[in-house]
């Protein structure tokens, strides 16, 4: 663990005497480790950059980069920073980007959103059309969700303009719902053993395909309160090919009705209803405080409300 200096420990930072460009220097020190080549990348002279590596170094009582033979390595501290450092300058970055005001007819810019291939089939595709329809200049990139979400939600949050994610995976950052769904199994036609409905023995015997980390769903972590623990034999990060990887085995995958109803041409395979009363499912859009008040992200929010409010009525 690392030890916090005697002199330092409670220490608070005042932010008003802070130079913020240290924060662009300190990034690129960090992933650099070259005064010469962290200068040049953000076109700085080697003794302006080596000022700012002195006057970092002063900050954080720490060396940041220590020479090993020929080269710059991190310390223990600096290698702490490296990922802080990089949420922070994506925060500040998209900070100072905020708007006051946004006319979406006439605005030229690029939203990242990050979303599993579902949240992108089911909801994704009606936002698109309802944006390409209403905003002509703005640009959609939809990222894939990262298995550790659950881990490092604030600084996917921080780089990014939205999370599709539903409720129950994640918490602690503001959220607008946009739609409900339902869980549903997947089984093969020709299953062998399984008749015209799902037993909770079935659940437990039979092997599993799932999406990631299958204990993320609140109605896979319904099972374990039954006693029943999912024997996972395929994880994928995409929904789209659970049908294709239980078509003709032995075995099982939950999946989402709005989804399966999507796939049901692609594979041979039953929709059955849960073997127990699994808690539904509840999209939601989650952003970091950052954009809360700001124009273009208020706008992305509301049509996506409205797509979510369309889904709805939707059976």
């Amino acid at each position: 663990m690392l030890s916090v200096p005697p002199h330092r420990k409670g220490k608070t930072v005042n932010l008003a005497r802070l130079d913020l460009n240290l924060v662009v220097a300190l990034r690129v020190l960090l992933e650099e480790r070259n005064v010469t080549r962290a200068g040049r990348r953000i076109g700085l002279s080697q003794p302006a950059m080596s000022a700012a590596l002195a006057r970092l170094r002063r900050h954080f009582d720490d060396d940041l980069l220590s020479r090993v033979g020929g080269h710059y390595e991190l310390t223990a501290l600096g290698q702490v920073l490296l990922d802080r450092t990089a949420t922070a300058y994506d925060v500040l970055e998209r900070l100072f980007a905020s708007q006051a005001d946004f006319e979406p007819a006439t605005e030229s810019r690029e939203f990242r959103l990050v979303a599993s291939d579902y949240a992108v089939a089911v909801f994704g595709v009606e936002l698109a059309r309802v944006v390409h329809a209403e905003a002509p200049g703005i640009r959609l990139r939809f990222t894939q969700t990262p298995a550790t979400v659950v881990e490092d939600t604030a600084p996917l949050l921080s780089a990014t303009d939205g999370l599709f994610m539903p409720h129950g995976v994640i918490s602690g950052f503001p959220a607008t719902d946009l739609h409900d769904d339902r869980w549903v199994f997947l089984v093969a036609d020709d299953h062998p053993s399984v008749g015209d409905r799902l037993t909770r023995r079935d659940v437990a015997r039979l092997p599993w395909v799932t999406y990631q980390r299958t204990y993320d769903a609140p109605a896979v972590r319904q099972l374990g309160m039954l006693g029943i623990e999912p024997q996972v034999e395929v994880s994928v990060d995409s929904f789209h090919l659970l049908p294709l990887l239980v078509a003709g085995t032995r075995r099982i995958a939950l999946i989402q009705a709005r989804l399966a109803r999507m796939l049901a041409p692609v594979a041979a395979v039953r929709v059955m209803d849960p073997p127990y009363e699994a808690v539904p499912l509840r999209e939601a859009l989650w952003w970091h405080p950052v954009h809360t008040h700001d124009a273009a992200h208020i706008w992305l929010r509301e049509t996506a409300a409205r797509v979510g409010a369309k889904l709805l009525r939707a059976p």
